[in-house]
């Protein structure tokens, strides 16, 4: 066994005795030890029943015949962080939580790992230390959150976002806006929606890393604990077969994981995430097979943001099961899933029936093409991406004057203040990976558009990222940024854009000529505030594009 580093032999007395002193016995130290990666916490709804959850995964451990040694990850609520300076922390947690998971295994020679995790980051960084230590590794997330509901219909937590801006356009008083927010998230669980959180979860499963269900199943019930149980269990035996992380994530698995993602509505951030995992899984791929996975995926289930059903009901509806068997004709089924065995075998044994007013039959689509839709152009010579199955079918092709932000909260003040004008392209550049620093994820802005009367006749184009509950003519991870040098920096205010989604172009229509002479007279390099934060002066330095997954270069 790999712990047998630190445990065999006259040598290891010192480290045995140091193992005694946190409670273990001589059988504890002999069994399989498995290390369980926790992001609980007390401020974070996807985080804090998980030092409940981890109680199961323990049990199972023991059952097992393994011992569990639990440590902990930091975890950084977006919707908390989302409209001021803590959302620069936001996607470097992503690098410190890889870090930390692939330093604890590393320094005390687990021999298998249990990623107990949720949320947007939090769970990709797990993910992605998991993949550099390559153990026998099962994944549980902690779950959805039930939607809210009011006045007898489901609500959550972009319903709130999108009530502020009516508020702000005096359709809706401040007294109802705190009855929403009093409803809308009812308890622990990452958000009801299909937003980044429950995208990440449910690629997961797909991919084989969790057990049937774990994506789905509601954060406080039964069903989860009992899944939680089985991955402690299963750990130990992977340990005993020798099966390793690296053999559930070939790039037949990720290839299937992204085609769930697509098929369910997926969000952007995705593709920065799985971009990124599969960098550190040493399974690269770039923009162009995103698009061509979305261009062969239909999306089959109308999930919010843009629809009207929630992670519940697709549990109900015949949870992931049922989404791989219904676009099974787009995956690779022979590939191996966490409870051993093939995916195959996994759907022919979990499918009951499907519920298709959730879950479409792959004839009978939502959209015939996969969440995102690439777009590359002058605008984006190394792309950009946007939810296409949550754009309106108006808004599908823009063309309309630039209105240019160096900031986030520059284009919410013109918005709020009434300066955005119907055909409007709002431009909000220097928020990418390394100009933000950090890439905020920006609700604020999209959600005052989305939820407002600019509803469906503005688009906004960003080198920063979106929040998984964004909807609407938002195009995101412009690359190369504007820090990096990218066309984004030279747009002026009534520059003609033009965003063509159907056909994949994102253009700035101004002539070669003038392009040259703007570029001649830039006015030097950008350098980005780093608040005064050492990591974010280290993250802005060592950073990727967005087309790269936002990765650190070493």
């Amino acid at each position: 066994m790999r712990s047998d580093k630190i445990k065999k032999g006259v040598g290891r007395a010192p480290h045995r005795s140091l193992m005694r002193a946190t409670g273990l016995d001589t059988e504890d130290i002999n069994n399989p030890i498995i290390g369980i990666a926790n992001s609980y916490n007390e401020f974070v709804p996807g985080h804090v029943h998980l030092n409940e959850l981890v109680q199961s995964v323990k049990r199972g451990v023991r059952h097992g015949g393994g011992t569990p040694v639990e440590f902990n990850t930091i975890a950084v609520d977006d919707g908390i962080a989302m409209g001021h300076e803590g959302m620069f922390a936001s996607l470097p947690s992503r690098e410190v939580i890889a870090d930390s998971v692939e330093l604890q295994g590393f320094a005390h020679q687990f021999d298998g790992l249990v990623v107990l995790s949720s949320c947007d980051k939090i769970l990709p960084g797990t993910l992605m230390g998991a993949a550099r230590l390559n153990l026998p590794t099962v994944v549980v997330t902690g779950g959805p959150m039930e939607p809210g509901h009011l006045h007898g219909e489901n609500i959550d937590l972009s319903t709130v976002f999108e009530a502020v801006a009516k508020v702000k356009d005096g359709d809706m008083s401040e007294d109802d806006l705190i009855e929403v927010e009093k409803h809308a998230c009812p308890g622990a669980g990452s958000c009801a929606g299909m937003f980044t959180a429950n995208t990440v979860s449910a690629i997961t499963e797909a991919m084989g890393l969790s057990l049937p269900y774990c994506s789905t199943a509601p954060s406080r019930s039964t069903q989860r604990e009992t899944i939680a149980h089985n991955s402690g269990r299963r750990v130990v035996e992977m340990v005993n077969e020798g099966t390793r992380m690296s053999d559930l994530m070939t790039p037949e698995n990720f290839a299937n994981g992204l085609t769930a993602g697509m098929a369910l509505g997926g969000s952007t951030n995705m593709v920065l995430h799985v971009l990124a995992f599969a960098h550190e899984a040493g399974t690269d791929f770039d923009l162009d097979y995103v698009s061509e996975v979305s261009e062969s995926t239909p999306h089959v289930a109308d999930m919010s943001p843009a629809g009207p059903f929630r992670v519940s009901d697709l549990h109900v509806a015949g949870g992931l099961p049922a989404v791989m068997d219904t676009i099974s004709d787009h995956l690779n089924t022979d590939v191996q899933v966490a409870e051993s065995g093939t995916l195959k075998e996994r759907i022919d044994r979990e499918l009951e029936e499907v519920d298709r007013r959730v879950i479409h039959d792959a004839d009978d689509p939502v959209h015939d093409l996969g969440s995102i839709a690439v777009l590359k152009g002058s605008l984006a010579p190394k792309g950009g991406i946007v939810k296409q199955t949550a754009v309106s079918e108006e808004m599908l092709y823009h063309k309309g004057p630039a209105r240019v932000f160096e900031s986030e909260e520059d284009s919410v003040a013109a918005i709020d203040n009434g300066d955005i004008e119907p055909g409007d392209v709002v431009v909000i550049r220097y928020e990418g990976p390394k100009g933000g620093p950090g890439m905020r994820e920006m609700l604020t802005p999209t959600s005052r558009i989305s939820g407002g009367e600019l509803s469906g006749k503005v688009a906004l184009i960003t080198d920063g990222r979106f929040s998984g509950a964004t909807r609407g003519a938002a195009v995101g991870h412009v690359a190369p940024e504007a820090a990096a040098g990218g066309p984004i920096r030279l747009v002026q205010d009534g520059d003609t854009i033009e965003i063509d989604i159907p056909n994949k172009k994102l253009n700035l229509l101004v002539s070669d000529e003038e392009l040259e002479a703007r570029e001649k007279n830039f006015d030097g390099t950008y350098e980005p505030d780093t608040h005064g934060r050492k990591f974010l002066a280290r993250y802005s330095y060592s950073v990727a594009g967005a087309d790269e997954g936002a990765v650190l270069k070493s």
